[in-house]
C-alpha cells in the first residue's frame, strides 16, 4: 500500500504555488471579452458587461477595427469559401457527388 501523504509532504517546495497554478491569465480573460463582443450569439447584456470590463482594464475595444471575415452586408469571404471547397474536394470522407458539386461551385467563383 502506498502512503500518498508521505509522498506529498516532501521538503521540496513545488515550483509553482498552487494558487498561481490555477490563477486566470489576465490576457486570456481580456481576449475572452473581446471574443464576446464579436460573437453574434451573445446577448446584449453580455456584450455590455464585456465592454465595461475592457474599459476598466484600459483596454478599449473598437469593434470597427476588428478583423472580420465577412463584409458589411454579411456576405462570406470568397477566399474562405474557396478554401473550404478545395478542402471538401480533397477530403476522402466527402462523397463523390459532394465533391463534384464543390468543383462546380469553385469554377463559378473563378478559382
Amino acid at each position: 500500500m502506498v502512503d500518498y501523504d508521505a509522498i506529498n509532504s516532501s521538503d521540496i517546495p513545488p515550483e509553482v504555488p498552487r494558487s498561481e497554478d490555477s490563477a486566470k491569465d489576465p490576457e486570456n480573460v481580456l481576449r475572452g471579452h473581446k471574443a464576446t463582443l464579436n460573437n453574434p450569439q451573445q446577448s446584449d447584456a453580455a456584450k455590455e458587461h464585456s465592454k465595461q470590463v475592457l474599459e476598466n482594464a484600459d483596454e478599449p475595444y473598437d469593434q470597427s477595427s476588428s478583423d472580420t471575415k465577412t463584409t458589411d452586408q454579411g456576405e462570406k469571404d470568397p477566399g474562405n469559401v474557396a478554401r473550404g471547397l478545395k478542402a471538401a474536394i480533397s477530403n476522402p470522407g466527402v462523397s463523390e457527388g459532394a465533391k463534384e458539386s464543390a468543383k462546380e461551385k469553385l469554377k463559378s467563383l473563378g478559382e
